[in-house]
């Protein structure tokens, strides 16, 4: 699996203990981050991530800032990217499980890197369900992505 890797400079110091546990874990990483803690900006970071999971250049997507709000907020604008910020593992394999999430945005200034292993850890071994329940909000999701007006319950 290719996993996209993207973080401002908030997001620099989660890089690397990221980074080695995709590669321990036997994917390859597409590196987006800045390789310093130089202030950028962390929009182009995160869209740079979403596009690549998108286009197919990556299975998957982690985006790192402070926070993760605004990078989870910019990765959400790209069609078909369903990023989550996530805090805990259980919230991670939930993403993946239930909201078939492709993209994890996590906060640097909110978590350790113990921690934020442990919910990227959660994620990548996550899969989709394919339970009827699931599928279907999913595809409710898409409608509302893509314009068409849901039937109202």
């Amino acid at each position: 699996m290719r996993v996209a890797v993207g973080n401002d400079h908030a997001g620099y110091p989660l890089q690397a203990p990221l980074i080695e546990l995709i590669k321990s874990s036997g994917h390859q990483v597409v590196n987006f981050g800045t390789n310093n803690e130089d202030p950028v900006d962390y929009p182009g970071f995160a869209a740079k991530v979403a596009r690549a999971v998108r286009d197919g250049q990556a299975d998957l997507g982690v985006i790192i800032c402070g926070t993760g709000i605004g990078s989870s907020i910019a990765a959400n604008k790209v069609e078909g990217v369903y990023c989550a910020l996530c805090s805990d593992p259980y919230s991670a394999r939930m993403a993946r499980r239930h909201n078939n999430a492709n993209v994890i945005a996590l906060g640097a200034r909110v978590l350790g890197p113990d921690l934020a292993t442990d919910i990227l850890r959660a994620f990548l071994e996550s899969q989709p369900s394919n339970e009827p329940r699931h599928a279907r909000r999913r595809q409710q999701v898409q409608q509302i992505e893509t314009g068409n007006e849901l039937a109202q319950e």
